[in-house]
């Protein structure tokens, strides 16, 4: 990673700072002592929905922090989240507001958990620790590659603690699993698999999205374009339009994709993608495909990913799982060693901690390195879902011929013509006439890895980062 000049960096504060109204003196805010262990943490959640309540059960259990604020656009949704606290979970109402500003010009407060929808996630940790906040940020930690390279940077600069909401980094039978792997017990392991099997229906419209009367619509889009909507649900469904969410390989695929990259153990962003999918089954006013296939090339070894949003037979008829490492002596799936039929060798076990616990840990020990999952791990895994939605969004419809036959640049090709025939079955077993409704075959786009960037390709690189509306900007991208 290249480090920031204090000259940038000091320059980009000054034009975040200008464009977010925060205060000159908040960029000051240093807390790089550590935090003795009886000294509770002040915290935030910003916010509300699904994993916003899912937080707030989290912190609730954690006797070491308070809770003081709650924070939404949509103000319901902040009520919901703060009547769950000062009722079922039996903690002090919190103070809820609509602007996550608020919060940030709040020296009390120490850390915030960040659970908004994605286009708001870089920029609001960005912030956040420009004010002199630590921050947990929620999967995928970016919209896009640019504005996640830049929390990273931000975060490494002034020395904050940034954890992603890749929970699983916190199991312990993983982590046994992962050492086992690391250890070269599994033999040579040259391919991962990510699965993401799951229905999801048709979002409908177009039609006129009711806005909830309670949320301030500027405040929700904050670097997204006002656009009108016209999906059938606010709330949610932004999940599958590009301007703020990136499909389900961003929004669950993420998870099994970062633990494919926890166990191969590679870094960067490897030499090439190459994805094809499609928004298959139903004609609605979603953007992002439903299904997905996404090959990530990292010389010797590679990590494919498989999301599917229509009904589907399981990927392995024995073993259930979403991810899956093969090596020379077995295959290892979620915490379990199996031989090539599918039959469990060993259950790995280890003690787990809580995600959350182990974020508020490193806050008060001012050691990034006890962190699970250090915002540069989310980045990178976050990174590769966004290559895979470029290489998708850059294709052209496409026969299966033609598929099968690009597929051949592949330095993995027997895999990938597996994984082609494996979905071409699931789509048609669907439903789907391919050669009615061919799939989107993507380009395949080389990589530089370390600088996160395309080789020769001004078309992709443009998709790597995003146009910002004023004042919510993610300055230096």
């Amino acid at each position: 990673m290249k480090d920031l000049t204090r000259r940038r960096f000091f320059e980009d504060s000054v034009m975040a700072a200008a464009g977010a109204a925060l205060p000159a003196s908040l960029l000051a805010q240093e807390k790089t002592a550590a935090v003795s262990p009886g000294e509770k943490l002040t915290v935030a959640i910003i916010g509300c929905g699904i994993r916003g309540k899912a937080h707030a059960r989290e912190l609730a259990r954690l006797p070491d922090c308070d809770i003081a604020y709650v924070c939404d656009p949509d103000l319901d949704r902040a009520d919901e989240v703060g009547a769950l606290l000062s009722g079922e979970l039996k903690r002090p109402l919190p103070k809820k507001v609509q602007d996550l500003r608020v919060i940030f010009d709040d020296k009390s407060v120490d850390a915030v958990f960040i659970a908004t929808p994605n286009h708001w996630h870089s920029l609001a940790g960005i912030w956040a620790m420009q004010a002199g906040k630590d921050a947990y940020v929620e999967k995928p930690v970016s919209q896009n590659v640019a504005e996640g390279r830049r929390l990273v940077e931000v975060a490494h600069e002034l020395g904050r603690i940034c954890q992603t909401g890749t929970q699983n980094r916190s199991r312990g039978a993983l982590a046994e699993a992962v050492k086992f792997m690391h250890e070269g017990k599994l033999g040579e392991v040259k391919l991962a698999r990510s699965i993401i099997y799951g229905g999801r229906g048709s979002i409908g419209g177009p039609v006129e999205t009711p806005m909830p009367p309670r949320c301030d619509y500027n405040l929700w889009a904050g670097p997204a374009p006002l656009t009108k909507l016209t999906r059938a649900r606010f709330h949610y469904d932004w999940h599958w339009m590009w301007d703020t969410g990136n499909g389900d390989i961003g929004n669950s695929n993420v998870h099994s994709i970062d633990i494919c990259r926890w166990g191969l153990g590679v870094t960067g962003l490897g030499r090439s993608v190459t994805s094809y999918g499609g928004r298959l089954g139903y004609t609605d006013v979603g953007d992002t495909p439903n299904s997905q296939v996404g090959i990530f090339d990292f010389g010797d070894k590679t990590i494919v990913s498989e999301t599917r949003g229509l009904k589907s037979a399981p990927f392995h008829p024995a073993i259930k799982a979403m991810w899956f490492f093969y090596g020379s002596e077995g295959i290892i799936a979620e915490t379990g060693l199996y031989d090539p039929e599918g039959k469990l060798i060993q259950a790995f076990d280890g003690k787990s901690v809580s995600h959350f616990a182990n974020f508020l840990d490193a806050v008060r020990t001012r050691k990034r390195e006890d962190l699970k999952a250090e915002i540069l791990e989310g980045h990178q895994s976050s990174g590769l879902c966004h290559l895979a939605n470029i290489s998708y969004r850059l294709g052209t419809k496409a026969p299966v011929k033609e598929i099968q036959s690009r597929l051949g640049e592949v330095g993995t090709n027997a895999e990938a013509q597996e994984d082609l025939e494996r979905t071409r079955h699931y789509l048609a077993e669907a439903g789907i006439d391919l050669e009615k409704t061919p799939m989107t075959l993507g380009r395949r786009l080389r990589l530089d890895g370390d600088r996160e960037k395309f080789l020769d390709d001004p078309e992709a690189d443009a998709l790597l980062k995003r146009e910002y509306r004023d004042p919510f900007v993610v300055a230096g991208v």
